[in-house]
């Protein structure tokens, strides 16, 4: 174990007087650019992106309008009152769950807009309201199943769940969804591997198709075409989202770029750096400290997709990233050969250099959570003494990429410190034996242009609460701190 003491805490400054001067100017986000092509391109990614939000209410209210014409809100009061509430939930759940696959169908402006990590948490919110919505239905309809006739409970179940038409079908979607949230409950998730929860995952889909056949075909709501209409446009726009952007996309890309590793290297205990060379990589647009969901084509497995970010700024023919092996996916992924092809989705991130307010960065991150801010402090345009690297670890063996950090700092002038060691507890983000008793006094002290910096911050999850708590005490403003969380 390592114990942090004040002398352990290097502050390096380093100064490049042969670096070529890069000016940096703050973009204006409120404006939009001046060409006509970035006139289109902040359109589609602040001006429609941030319209998904109000058009996912506007589907909901459109569902409980629909319910209120069919079967209507008197309904509530009559023998029929359960189960018009069933229905309400029903259909609200089923809309939810239209909007949570378009959510995360990889749309390259929502998620440019967005950002991968708000989409997520988005996407699991809305899904755990859909499934609670889903079980309201299921139990109010069998109440009113079983109110029918109290003499035959075993005999009403059956029909409900089994012989009537299509309940069959809805009955099994409804089960591979109540698995899929089962499975996404985080102390379930802790103790399964990534990959065994990313196939269950793709259950959802299934589930979803599953339902679809009672609702259109036995919902009082659908006596109209217009009604049967809209749920077609909502299910079909959401197929084809997930078909051409999560399925037809990736494809394309893989097979245009052939990327092939070309090289592994041993970093740490556990840990590697793997460089892969591909055609035309400038047409991905990939930009440092974005991520990849990344497939190789090494033998058993390779189906089951693992998120890994750059640790070096792409170039037009290489890309390369640094991983640890965790799960058996990302364990295998250090042992691949020279030749191997990989199939890749994305870019996707928004953790990079482009939504930067100020001259000024500070980096903080923690284990394997250096490579996508080694790769920003590599390409971004900044001045000597303008950046800042926070790099805390649990011991010296697990310090990736350390050498490269220390290179990159001589070469552009980056102030360093290490922060060695296990964390003081759960609630802060620095390191044992810490002189600091304050997180958010810690960072004032480590970096004083606190007030005009943009704030990257990458790591584990408890570890990213801890720092983005400090950061907002310390007066950093929401717009100048981008995370990115390693987890899943």
């Amino acid at each position: 174990m390592t114990t942090f003491k004040a002398s352990d805490l290097r502050e390096t400054t380093f100064k490049a007087p042969d670096l070529r001067e890069t000016t940096f100017k703050a973009p204006d986000l409120r404006d939009p650019p001046p060409t006509s092509r970035g006139r289109r391109a902040w359109v589609w990614r602040f001006g429609l992106a941030d319209l998904l939000g109000p058009l996912g209410i506007l589907s909901v209210v459109a569902v409980v309008c629909l319910w209120v014409r069919f079967p209507g809100v008197n309904t509530l009061w009559s023998e029929r009152g359960w189960g018009a509430l069933g229905l309400l939930a029903g259909l609200v759940a089923a809309d939810l769950m239209v909007l949570q696959v378009i959510l995360l169908a990889r749309i390259p402006w929502v998620e440019r807009a967005w950002g991968h990590d708000v989409l997520t948490r988005r996407h699991r919110w809305i899904g755990f309201t859909s499934f609670w919505l889903m079980l309201v239905h299921v139990a109010t309809f069998a109440y009113e199943y079983i109110a029918r006739d109290p003499s035959g409970v075993a005999s009403a179940l059956w029909a409900l769940f089994v012989t009537d038409p299509w309940m069959l079908l809805a009955t099994t979607g409804a089960l591979l969804l109540i698995m899929v949230v089962v499975t996404s409950v985080r102390a379930a998730r802790r103790r399964l591997r990534y990959e065994s929860w990313h196939l269950m995952h793709l259950y959802s889909y299934l589930g979803i198709a599953l339902t679809f056949p009672h609702m259109i075909e036995l919902g009082p709501n659908f006596h109209e075409a217009w009604a049967k209409s809209y749920w077609w446009v909502m299910y079909g726009l959401a197929f084809t989202l997930t078909l051409v952007y999560r399925v037809g996309t990736p494809i394309w890309r893989s097979a245009y770029h052939r990327l092939r590793v070309h090289s592994v290297t041993e970093e740490a205990p556990g840990a590697a750096t793997i460089t892969l060379t591909g055609h035309r990589l400038d047409r991905l647009k990939t930009q440092s400290g974005q991520f990849f969901v990344w497939r190789f084509l090494d033998g058993p497995g390779w189906t089951r997709g693992n998120p890994y970010s750059l640790s070096a700024a792409p170039t037009d023919d290489r890309l390369r990233l640094t991983i640890k092996g965790a799960g058996d996916g990302s364990a295998r992924h250090l042992r691949l050969a020279p030749g191997t092809r990989a199939l890749i989705e994305g870019p996707y991130g928004t953790l990079t250099a482009r939504g930067r307010r100020h001259p000024h960065m500070l980096m903080i991150a923690a284990g394997i959570g250096i490579t996508p801010l080694r790769a920003i402090l590599e390409d971004a345009p900044y001045e000597p003494g303008e950046a800042t690297l926070l790099y805390r670890y649990s011991a010296d063996e697990h310090a990736v990429l350390l050498d490269e950090v220390r290179e990159l700092a001589r070469a552009r002038g980056i102030r360093v410190h290490l922060l060695p060691g296990p964390r003081q507890d759960q609630t802060s983000w620095l390191p044992a034996g810490s002189p600091h008793t304050d997180d958010a006094a810690a960072l004032h002290d480590l970096v004083p242009q606190l007030a005009v910096s943009d704030v990257y911050a990458c790591g584990p999850t408890p570890w990213l609460r801890a720092v983005t708590r400090a950061c907002r005490t310390a007066g950093v403003h929401r717009d100048d701190l981008h995370t990115e969380v390693f987890a899943w």
